[in-house]
């Protein structure tokens, strides 16, 4: 069934929906970008799909990079009312602990934290409208968000390819098998990643509260 499918989806779809989905995550929305940018370039692996990785790794890039762009130009110009909206919308992902660990992250280590932040989950979905809140230098800001987007999406698409086409020739009599378990390590990264986050978020929030008491008792 699954082998059936992936043969009949139409290339352009692909690379549309790659650089679709990583745009909108890139614009503050949770939805799993990374996982469709794993599945594509797992697919691109596989000569018989004829989905080549350059145009992948060019659409995750173009997807990335833009949407980021367009995240911090919004952020620029409405960043509380963008993440008021963003609570309401998508509360477990979005609330005042998760933005204020964000911000400290974002404004300590500036155009390291869109570098790096760009291969964490987290830091990945705020990195746009964070900086332009925060009103990062936009030179600074795209000089990190170009870079970023390259190193990850383009990164992860090559990583993935030649770990997929050096799958399929051991594993010839499962030719889907690289990609199931190219998905099921994508999510458990993810996950572990997600995890992690939480739990500096959490002790952030934690820490935050008891200073903002001290001070207040003083």
């Amino acid at each position: 069934m699954i082998d059936n499918f992936l043969t009949h989806v139409p290339i352009w779809l692909v690379y549309v929906l790659t650089a679709a989905v990583v745009g909108v995550e890139s614009l503050g929305i949770p939805i799993p970008g990374e996982v469709v940018l794993v599945a594509a370039a797992v697919m691109s692996s596989k000569h018989e799909l004829a989905v080549s990785p350059h145009a992948v790794a060019i659409c995750g890039v173009v997807g990335a990079c833009v949407g980021d762009g367009i995240g911090f130009l919004v952020g620029h110009r409405w960043g509380t009312k963008l993440f008021d909206k963003l609570s309401k919308w998508f509360p477990h992902h979005v609330n005042d602990d998760v933005i204020a660990y964000a911000e400290h992250v974002f404004a300590r280590y500036g155009m390291v934290a869109v570098f790096f932040g760009r291969f964490v989950a987290l830091l990945r979905i705020f990195a746009g409208p964070l900086a332009g809140s925060l009103r990062m230098p936009a030179h600074r800001f795209f000089a990190a968000n170009i870079a970023g987007g390259i190193c990850w999406a383009g990164g992860t698409v090559y990583l993935v390819y030649y770990l997929g086409v050096a799958a399929e020739k051991w594993l010839k009599n499962f030719s889907y098998v690289g990609l199931g378990l190219a998905l099921v390590f994508a999510v458990f990264a993810s996950t572990v990643l997600r995890r992690t986050m939480n739990r500096k978020v959490a002790e952030f929030a934690e820490q935050r509260r008891i200073t903002d008491g001290t001070a207040q008792d003083a």
